[in-house]
């Protein structure tokens, strides 16, 4: 059912500048390209990245945690897929339902009905910590072929809305969330334990406070000649990442300079170690360089968990100056305003 709406989506639900577009692929401005290829964020093989170049990452089993395993997977590959878990089936398939629901409203209704705390954006994932566009995406050159929903989760309880739909979506986000915050908590209390970490001094190091979801939906290219990207190479600024994507697939990681396909299982999902983690562990763990491809007919729909440090809780590491998260976050969004992409972790080192 949830495939057969995908097809039928109606035009009108997307950005105007993607109904628009009928020309050549999307691309990051040259100044970007030159960073990118700089931190061997390559863009250039991914025409010749097939189903065969899909990737088998590590799995960890949440019921029967084995700190070998996941410490493992976080020094050699910076994520994981995730099974028994604990979130019912059910949930992702309503989830995915209303998703869907919501992003086949047109793009003015969505822009309407979307509001504080939550928000709409589209054309980049770049945001300010209201929910806005950091860098509104004026042309193709900028655009991240991609569209979604900001959720603050402490925010969300204060969030209401007269439309069903969306009332039921947030009760959805909102118990989701709940899952979610169970899953970190019981994976970075284990990767603490392996990293040796002080107890009581890395309690700040992961509040659930901070955390958010953003519902991503990508928009196929059927008339766009060349690639066009979901998102471009980038890691996350979180301490941890958790991904449940749909049966589309484009997920790429970075690996033995190579690009290689996460493929999608059903009822696992796929936790990123974020840059957050990579300091805190003092660089043992590796923040995953990923990006996201776009299908030429189908649109992918993801929603992504992301959770971060206390603001003002301060990361110490042997490799980098002392920052606070708040740090961090000021100079990644100074150096997107200015630069136009992320520099990250690179600002801090010592």
């Amino acid at each position: 059912m949830i495939r057969n709406m995908l097809q039928m989506s109606n035009l009108g639900s997307y950005p105007p500048v993607f109904r628009q577009l009928n020309g050549g692929g999307v691309h990051p401005p040259q100044p970007m390209m030159d960073q990118l290829k700089k931190n061997n964020y390559s863009m250039e093989d991914t025409s010749t990245t097939t189903q065969e170049d899909s990737v088998p990452i590590p799995m960890v089993d949440l019921e029967c945690l084995s700190l070998h395993k996941l410490g493992d997977a976080c020094k050699n590959w910076g994520l994981f897929r995730l099974v028994n878990h604990g979130i019912p089936a059910t949930l992702w398939t309503k989830l995915q339902y209303h998703a869907k629901m919501l992003f086949g409203l047109s793009f003015e209704s969505k822009q309407a009905l979307i509001t504080n705390p939550m928000s709409y954006f589209w054309g980049t994932p770049a945001l300010t910590p209201s929910g806005t566009a950091l860098n509104p995406a004026a042309s193709t050159s900028t655009m991240n072929w991609l569209e979604g929903f900001n959720v603050p989760l402490t925010q969300l309880p204060h969030f209401h809305s007269e439309h069903p739909m969306l009332h039921c979506f947030r009760l959805l986000l909102e118990e989701y969330g709940r899952h979610l915050s169970r899953i970190a908590t019981t994976l970075f209390e284990s990767m603490a334990k392996n990293l040796d970490l002080d107890p009581k001094q890395s309690e700040s190091k992961l509040d659930e406070s901070t955390a958010f979801i953003r519902v991503y939906r990508y928009p196929p290219r059927r008339s766009l000649a060349g690639e066009a990207w979901g998102m471009i190479p980038h890691t996350d600024s979180s301490v941890l990442s958790i991904v449940n994507q749909d049966h589309v697939g484009g997920l790429e990681i970075f690996k033995d300079n190579k690009w290689h396909l996460v493929n999608p299982i059903p009822n696992t999902l796929i936790v990123h170690i974020g840059d957050m983690m990579q300091a805190i562990s003092d660089d043992e763990y590796m923040s995953v360089k990923h990006r996201v491809k776009v299908e030429k007919q189908e649109e992918r729909l993801s929603i992504c968990y992301f959770v971060f440090p206390a603001e003002e809780s301060v990361i110490h590491s042997s490799k980098y100056k002392p920052f606070t998260y708040k740090d961090f976050q000021e100079q990644v969004q100074k150096d997107t305003r200015t630069l136009g992409y992320k520099v990250g972790l690179q600002r801090f080192k010592a």
